[in-house]
């Protein structure tokens, strides 16, 4: 009786999110029972809650070596790999799965997740409505639905979906922010508005109120109603800032060891031998117009999008980094070698996406940290920087909500600031010490002069001129799913231009510490 307890009490922290509680609960209870499989499964599960992963793993396996039909704890094993981004792994362990219980509901669930990590939405959807069979009304799985319809342009299906799980649960914000995303609103009486208004007077937990202000602020945008907006937004930015540890010195010192390290390296030194493979890596910050570059590209029929990989950065800081600092010799050693490790590894992940081109586009902003990189390690790439005016695009991540932890930086006028100021340090560093590698897509100058620019971009590129390119809109051919999504499936519009200038009385201790010169 007092194991049952014990366990129970674990299992609620765990539900509540109280994990580091719960690992000290299950290390107490191991001492007691060292072999006991459900106990060693929870303390994974509770290690996994607490971003340990590594250490999770082992907990995992010791379960499973203990008792190997434990279908928990391989359904958490390979929740562990896809977190670690053992994506090969955690598919074989799903697949497993799937031949023991064809309708395991969180199977089902979390391998439809993994499809979305792999930018397989059709995959996903497929799974998410097998899923569904099960258990038609668990919104879990109707968020998934919702979401990967999204990804792929398909509004309509998506917006059923999210109203389908407002049915169930009104309260469920995170379809309200779903629903904002690509809506219209025209003036304060839309219906959709009056209930997310009318939805602030109940009792909302932290996180619904994120969800539910990122979306009010959205609303009161299209409206006009800049005060109202701008009011919206602060509050969901500090609720969401609260919640993260985030400190600028991190950052500094990260991006003063990218330019020491690389200040007194040669690149003509390095003589790796290029793949039949290129990749275009596509940075910049956040908002920057990172996304409609890479629709534009993938539109063409050389070309597949892959859209943000986390694979170059967290190859990098594997091999390269000691916590915070560049080691500069491994990088020498790394890069004179005649193997070519990062291009390897990196490649190794992307083959689980199956794409059939051997041009890929790869999207995530923050690699403009790894330019140097880039440079030794894959010799026939693209490099393309994306630009826009300082005010709007820090304007724009002010805007957005975004779950990613490289992104704990978004929350306050000051860290955004501060944030762009680092950026824009390391950029000018890296045109002057690789001025003819970089090419720099100014958003303003596709918005207002869409074609010259879009053919000097495929141009760059080293490919032939394709006139899909120009309405990358109506193709649909590469998944999104940043926070673009909607703005993406567009054709080109101008109103983003200078979309500071509505905001530029609330905005003044981000604009006062940008450095625009």
């Amino acid at each position: 009786m007092e194991f049952k307890n014990k366990i129970n009490i674990i299992q609620n922290l765990i539900r509540s999110k109280n994990f580091s509680i719960a690992v000290v609960n299950c290390k107490k209870l191991l001492k007691k029972y060292p072999d006991n499989s459900y106990t060693l499964n929870l303390y994974g599960l509770a290690l996994q809650g607490d971003k340990k992963f590594s250490m999770s793993l082992q907990y995992f396996y010791r379960a499973l070596a203990t008792e190997p039909k434990n279908t928990a704890a391989l359904n958490n094993l390979a929740n562990t790999h896809k977190a670690l981004y053992n994506y090969d792994k955690a598919e074989e362990i799903y697949l497993r799965l799937l031949q023991i219980d064809p309708n395991n509901f969180k199977v089902l669930n979390n391998y439809a997740n993994l499809k979305q990590s792999l930018n397989n939405f059709e995959g996903a959807i497929e799974l998410f409505l097998k899923a569904q069979e099960i258990r038609p009304q668990e919104p879990v799985t109707l968020f998934g639905l919702s979401a990967s319809y999204q990804s792929v342009g398909d509004f309509e299906k998506s917006k059923e979906i999210a109203e389908e799980i407002l049915k169930l649960d009104h309260k469920k914000t995170s379809a309200h922010k779903l629903i904002s995303g690509y809506t219209k609103y025209k003036d304060r009486n839309e219906e959709h508005l009056r209930i997310m208004e009318k939805l602030l007077q109940e009792d909302l937990t932290d996180l619904q109120k994120i969800d539910l202000f990122f979306a009010l602020g959205k609303a009161y945008e299209d409206i006009k109603d800049y005060k109202k907006s701008f009011e919206y937004l602060d509050k969901a930015n500090f609720i969401k800032r609260k919640t993260v540890k985030y400190e600028i010195k991190n950052e500094e010192k990260i991006f003063n060891s990218i330019i020491k390290s690389f200040d007194q390296i040669n690149f003509s030194e390095f003589k790796k031998i290029p793949s039949s493979r290129r990749i275009i890596f596509i940075v910049g910050m956040p908002r920057s117009g990172t996304t409609l570059t890479e629709q534009i590209i993938a539109a063409h029929n050389e070309v597949n999008g892959a859209g943000e990989l986390v694979y170059l950065q967290n190859i990098i800081q594997n091999i390269f980094f000691e916590d915070l600092n560049l080691n500069k010799q491994k990088i020498l050693e790394e890069g004179l070698r005649q193997e070519n490790i990062v291009e390897e590894e990196y490649f190794k992940f992307l083959d689980l996406h199956r794409f059939n081109a051997k041009i890929i586009t790869d999207k995530a902003p923050p690699n403009f940290r790894w330019i140097g990189f880039i440079k030794i390690f894959f010799p026939n790439s693209k490099i393309i920087h994306c630009t826009r005016g300082a005010k709007d695009n820090c304007l724009s991540i002010f805007k957005n909500a975004f779950g990613s932890d490289e992104m704990e930086w978004s929350h306050s006028q000051k860290d955004i600031g501060e944030y762009y100021n680092l950026y824009l340090k390391i950029m000018n560093y890296w045109k002057k010490k690789l001025p003819e590698f970089i090419y720099e897509a100014k958003y303003e100058s596709i918005i207002t002069n869409s074609e010259d620019e879009i053919r000097k971009l495929i141009n760059f590129c080293d490919l032939e001129w394709n006139s899909d390119c120009l309405n990358f809109h109506k193709k649909k051919k590469t998944s999104i799913q940043t926070a673009s999504v909607a703005q993406a499936r567009q054709p080109i519009y101008n109103s983003s231009v200078n979309s500071s200038s509505e905001y530029s009385e609330y905005l003044k201790e981000m604009n006062d510490i940008l450095d625009t010169h």
